[in-house]
């Protein structure tokens, strides 16, 4: 009976060691594969950033524009400022400008193209808290001049809100996510490009807002992770083996 008894669970914990090898054997692949898409996506991104910058495509092409394949493009465009209100995004940094610290906020804005579609343009980081709105609309009231201006930037698309993010507040015209589709429908912009623009140039004689180049880095720790789940494979099974080896030697004394 005793021997039965063991070799029940010998077989019980055996299987339970297959299922925990082969979690983490698959977890441990599946960050291989991460990380080769990761390498993709930077290269990519990469080849974007440095590419010289291309006409801003026409509104007929907008629909078709995605994140995948369009976000950080480099893009250059003839358009002048509304009058409208600007909004504010609250930053404590920024991971795509490294000339950026916070706390401050971005600028956004709405811009009229020659062809009548507006697109809302991030024009720049102001180094200010997020309570000082005076002193954001010093900083882009001299963008407004009535005249088209030559604008090289990056496409970008609007960001999601998490469970944390606080809630805008359109009183203040202060956000804490890019979503110009939010501010555009709140502060009465009219309808805008699904996408929005990260200013390069130009830099206004103040420098404030401050545009300028992006550099994406992304995090590369998948190799890190899948050797972390291949070393827990690697110990399930020899904790099993050490464990099957003292079953078969039995009780001492």
């Amino acid at each position: 009976m005793a021997t039965t008894a063991r070799r029940r669970g010998v077989n019980g914990f055996g299987v339970f060691t297959l299922a925990m090898v082969a979690l983490f054997v698959g977890l441990g692949v599946w960050q291989l594969q991460r990380r080769v898409e990761k390498h993709a996506l930077i290269a990519a991104l990469d080849e974007r950033l440095a590419a010289e910058p291309s006409p801003l495509p026409p509104s007929a092409q907008w629909a078709t524009l995605t994140p995948a394949k369009d976000e950080f493009r480099r893009v250059r465009f003839d358009a002048t400022y509304e009058p409208g209100p600007d909004a504010m995004v609250y930053s404590s940094g920024s991971a795509v400008r490294a000339d950026v610290s916070g706390p401050g906020t971005w600028a956004f804005l709405p811009a009229r193209l020659p062809s009548g579609e507006s697109v809302a343009i991030n024009a720049g980081f102001v180094p200010n808290t997020m309570q000082d709105r005076a002193r954001q609309d010093r900083a882009v009231k001299p963008l407004v001049t009535g005249e088209a201006v030559a604008l090289t930037g990056y496409i970008r698309f609007p960001e999601a809100a998490g469970v944390l993010t606080p809630a805008e507040n359109p009183t203040k015209r202060l956000w804490f996510t890019r979503d110009h589709l939010s501010m555009a429908h709140a502060l009465g912009w009219g309808e805008v490009a699904p996408f929005y623009i990260d200013l390069e140039a130009p830099v206004p004689s103040s420098g404030i807002p401050k545009p300028g180049p992006l550099e994406v880095r992304l995090k590369d720790d998948h190799m890190q992770y899948a050797i972390t789940w291949f070393t827990l494979a690697g110990a399930v099974v020899i904790a099993f083996a050490v464990w099957v080896r003292a079953q078969r030697r039995g009780p001492i004394g």
